[in-house]
């Protein structure tokens, strides 16, 4: 059976374990090595079933992690062209630097990208397709929901969304006007109602498995983040119709299966 394991999620720092307790991938790796060991032995999982690390984009809290994971495990990191250079370049990475193709192969899993809207040249959500032909994906850093980014997501099983931060909260609250013009931005962050919208399309395509990420620890909350989805979702039943979580900032054990 098929899991996620929304080990880290924040602005702070950001980590998706896929897979199963045998083999699996990272989706980033953006906390430090003694957190991520910390993470999978809350989680019962050994660190040597972590096969491959894909990375979004190469930002800190996506990234920060790389250096000591790839030269105590010497796992392959997988990337797209631009944030692959960035990584090899600055020394990030100690072990083997892929570039995306169309897809990749690796534990029974077919994983491709697909571009997101973020103030980065390449940033990407990864999609992932298991032997039993369930699907999934996890999908943060986007200022808006783009066409390719609903090509990719709508009707899979499960999917890792970003609803970074309440709109009131943000406009009111002690980030400098500049910053709040970045996360606004269509090359920014996606909010709540952004993402409430975006998922309601997911449950009206089939999507049954809902879990909210990469929320700001200064601009949301989880209660909040939940209720505003779960407002967009009118007519749809919670634990019925779909099962709506939050990823933590920082794992206490537990995983989504589908």
């Amino acid at each position: 059976m098929a899991r996620i394991y929304p080990l880290f999620s924040s602005s702070k720092g950001n980590c998706t374990y896929i897979g199963n307790k045998q083999q699996g991938i990272l989706i980033d790796d953006g906390v430090s090595f003694s957190r991520l060991k910390k993470a999978f032995e809350v989680n019962e999982l050994p660190l040597e079933a972590i096969k491959a690390v894909f990375i979004t984009h190469e930002h800190s809290d996506h990234t920060k992690g790389l250096s000591v994971l790839t030269k105590k495990l010497c796992v392959p990191v997988y990337a797209q062209a631009y944030t692959l250079d960035i990584l090899t370049g600055s020394g990030i990475i100690n072990s083997e630097g892929y570039e995306m193709k169309d897809f990749e192969e690796i534990c029974g899993m077919k994983i491709s990208c697909f571009p997101t809207s973020h103030d980065t040249k390449e940033s990407c959500g990864y999609r992932i397709e298991f032997e039993d032909g369930k699907r999934c994906a996890v999908c943060t850093d986007l200022g808006y929901v783009s066409p390719i980014v609903e090509e990719n997501l709508l009707g899979l099983d499960a999917v890792l969304i970003e609803a970074n931060y309440d709109v009131e909260m943000l406009r009111n609250g002690r980030y400098d006007y500049y910053l709040k013009t970045r996360i606004f931005s269509k090359s920014g962050h996606l909010s709540n109602d952004d993402c409430g919208e975006f998922a309601r399309k997911l449950v009206e395509s089939g999507t049954t498995k809902l879990i909210l990420g990469h929320l700001s620890q200064d601009n949301n909350t989880p209660e909040i983040a939940a209720e505003t989805v779960v407002r967009h979702l009118d007519g749809f039943v919670r634990n019925s119709d779909y099962i709506l979580s939050v990823a933590p900032v920082e794992t206490s054990g537990g995983f989504i299966a589908f």
